[in-house]
């Protein structure tokens, strides 16, 4: 094995990093962002509202996120009103594209997993809420938000890691992070074991950073539930 190439490879890929950042970053927060949007329909109690929450849900979950980024690239062109609008300098950008591509997917699973953590957040909690004089917006934001969140943390550490492989997809909508980068090595070299070797290895490293700092997050937030055992004991 050719340890000088694999240095070399490793620099260039490394250059990469910033846009698989940048790309990652964006779709989180973008989706993030929708997905509460789609949680509040879902749960709205408005037929119309939910439904079609439910069918988003279905269509970005069920259907190849690679297929949704071809038909955001390649398919938004060929209408007219999109194409003559003010958003076609911006939707005719593959890092645009790419984004969009990936925040309107990973809203259809946090969503879903949104949900869940507010499904999760026991009737008596929200009962003592109010008993109390809480309501509306205080509610959610002292009681229902920290204790879903909590519960569907584990869940969206999951998805979070999901997107951030998922960028790789990018590469096929020529945005030139680190797989891009790694197809365009291979093709000029034709070393593919070593530059996917190296590619694979900068995933791992982003991957272990975003576990971790999931995993301290996650901590923080189950302060109180360690203090317990400490309390009884005394």
């Amino acid at each position: 094995m050719d340890f000088t190439f694999i240095a070399s490879t490793m620099v260039t890929l490394l250059k990469a990093v910033p846009t698989t950042l940048i790309l990652f970053s964006l779709s989180i927060v973008s989706g993030g962002l929708l997905a509460l949007v789609i949680v509040w329909m879902r749960t709205s109690g408005n037929p119309v509202l939910s439904g079609f929450a439910k069918g988003y849900i279905f269509i970005f979950r069920g259907s190849p996120l690679l297929i949704q980024m071809f038909l955001v690239f390649y398919g938004l062109g060929q209408f007219g009103v999109i194409r003559y609008s003010f958003l076609w300098p911006f939707l005719r950008e593959p890092m645009v594209c790419a984004v969009l591509s990936l925040a309107l997917c990973t809203a259809g699973y946090t969503a879903e997993i949104f949900r869940g953590g507010i499904r999760a957040v026991s009737p008596k909690e929200i009962e003592a809420a109010r008993s109390i004089g809480m309501s509306g917006f205080l509610l959610v934001r002292r009681i229902l938000a920290p204790i879903a969140f909590r519960h569907a943390l584990p869940a969206y550490s999951t998805e979070i890691v999901l997107m951030m492989k998922s960028t790789a997809l990018a590469s096929l909508v020529t945005v030139w992070e680190v797989t891009g980068v790694a197809q365009r090595l291979i093709s000029q070299t034709y070393r593919t074991m070593e530059v996917f070797l190296c590619a694979a290895i900068i995933y791992l490293v982003l991957n272990f950073i975003i576990l971790q700092g999931m995993a301290l997050l996650e901590y923080s937030l189950s302060r109180h539930r360690r203090a317990i055992p400490q309390a009884v004991k005394a």
